[in-house]
């Protein structure tokens, strides 16, 4: 079984609800697909964590959401796409990014994402077009630019941490984080409470240094409220590409693109932009491809 988990909780006293992640085996998995050096395991691995905390909340089965993450920064562009289990998968433009540290032990993902683009959150409910919102990056520290969206795109007033320890070895020492939320009729008294929570509370990396499962984490954030555990769901790293639905994204490249495929490599290799699957096509798949077009 998984050790990566969401926990979802409600304030018995407040209208107030929240959900932790502990996702170390998903950052780690990420970091060997895509051979990420440290500020972009950070970067990709918060951006993972945001998606899945997102990907969760949705109630439609079938649902997705994509986030896309352009900061302008040398990493490039990120991109992850999380179900309604949350179960994530990603990629960032350039996983090989070096950059100085911007304190002892503080990896400068900020930098390293940019701060001069856009968070851009697609939700495919199902439905014949897609929500998508967009919002101005604040920092490209990602965990503040979550809840600048939920502020501004949705109108829910939310607290969003998120971190990424790196060994000194660059495999993941561990990664989580928090999504807190306040629910419609929340006076002031409890969004003091919830601030003064956080603060307290300090960066989510040294919970995470202490050891602090998901529930500890929350129970930290918010010192104040009973909480009520909703539900605690396993959640990983998870590509959904098959050789049909490679097939079929061959097969949309046209007649033209197909027959130019053929006649210079004589045949296709194609590699997953999330995982490390790797999908060969001979000429003679491609022939009947043409053929049933």
């Amino acid at each position: 079984m998984t050790e990566d988990r969401i926990i979802r909780v409600l304030a018995k006293d407040a209208p107030v609800k929240a959900s932790a992640i502990t996702a170390k085996s998903m950052v780690e998995r990420a970091r060997r697909i895509h051979k990420t050096l440290p500020v972009a395991t950070a970067a990709l691995g918060r951006a993972l964590m945001a998606g899945s905390l997102m990907g969760s909340q949705l109630k439609e089965e079938d649902g997705a959401v994509t986030l896309q993450i352009k900061g302008g920064g040398p990493l490039g562009r990120i991109t992850v796409v999380s179900d309604s289990g949350g179960n994530a998968r990603g990629y960032v433009q350039n996983p090989a990014v070096e950059l100085p540290l911007k304190a002892p032990g503080k990896l400068d993902v900020g930098r390293a994402v940019g701060s001069s683009g856009s968070l851009t959150v697609i939700k495919d409910l199902g439905l014949r077009e897609p929500y998508i919102g967009s919002v101005e990056l604040l920092s490209g520290e990602i965990a503040d630019d979550v809840t600048a969206y939920f502020a501004e795109s949705e109108q829910i007033p939310s607290a969003c941490a998120l971190g990424v320890l790196v060994d000194t070895d660059q495999s993941v020492l561990s990664a989580g984080g928090y999504l807190i939320q306040l629910l419609p009729g929340a006076e002031e008294s409890v969004i003091a409470a919830v601030e003064r929570g956080v603060l307290g509370a300090g960066p989510v990396s040294a919970a995470l240094q202490s050891g602090k499962s998901g529930l500890a984490l929350l129970q930290s954030v918010l010192p104040g409220f009973v909480l009520e555990v909703l539900e605690e769901t396993p959640v990983e790293y998870r590509c959904r590409c098959t050789r049909e639905r490679v097939t079929r994204a061959l097969v949309s490249m046209g007649r033209e693109e197909l027959r130019a495929l053929l006649a210079e490599q004589g045949g296709a290799e194609l590699t997953c932009q999330f995982c490390d699957a790797v999908y060969r096509y001979s000429a003679q798949e491609l022939e009947t491809l043409l053929a049933g077009m």
